[in-house]
């Protein structure tokens, strides 16, 4: 399996809409924040660097992602993992921090039993307690995740944020997400969010 890290646009926020009216996608609002910011550009000054309306960075294995829409403006952290033949295996995005923590999703892939839930490991160190799965798209199946002060601590130090599922089959389903660029990443989105 071959790891490709891309910018989430705005096919990806169309394919994380869930249809109970909650709006959970990969980079919330920042796709429709892209198509309009040609026309918005003269009602609001930009805040990113240089007046820039949209702004896709790299991290090593982490995307920055931020998009000024009027006088909003999101930027998330992201890394999605792709097969050679493109199908996307995993994606994960976190908001920028807020009070020492860091919220986001994470989208795995069909085939998994959702009861279980997925078990995060960074590293060697102990299992976290298990996450229930929220809910699954045409995309794939969404997990909520939530990282205290003490939990983005260990990420910056990590290597790998391992994530195990359980095959509806019953075999372990492992995947690994690179912690590479992380620390960085996770501080410029801290920076371009104020």
């Amino acid at each position: 399996m071959s790891k490709t890290n891309r910018v989430p646009g705005r096919s990806m926020a169309a394919a994380f809409t869930i249809a109970a009216g909650a709006m959970i996608s990969l980079v919330p609002g920042i796709g429709a924040a892209q198509a309009q910011s040609g026309s918005q550009t003269a009602s609001a000054a930009s805040t990113l660097p240089g007046g820039a309306s949209s702004l896709n960075e790299t991290y090593r294995d982490w995307r920055v992602a931020c998009a000024q829409q009027g006088t909003q403006k999101q930027c998330v952290l992201s890394q999605i993992q792709s097969q050679q033949n493109g199908q996307r295996v995993l994606a994960i995005e976190l908001n920028a921090p807020s009070s020492n923590a860091v919220s986001g999703a994470l989208v795995l892939p069909f085939g998994l039993a959702l009861d279980s839930g997925v078990t995060f490991q960074i590293d060697e160190k102990p299992a976290m307690q298990p996450i229930r799965f929220r809910t699954c798209m045409p995309g794939g199946c969404l997990v909520t995740v939530n990282f205290d002060a003490p939990t983005l601590a260990a990420l910056r130090a990590g290597s790998a944020l391992k994530v195990k599922a359980t095959a509806d089959g019953g075999a372990i389903a492992p995947f690994s997400i690179s912690l590479q660029g992380f620390g960085t990443a996770l501080d410029r989105v801290g920076t371009l969010s104020r």
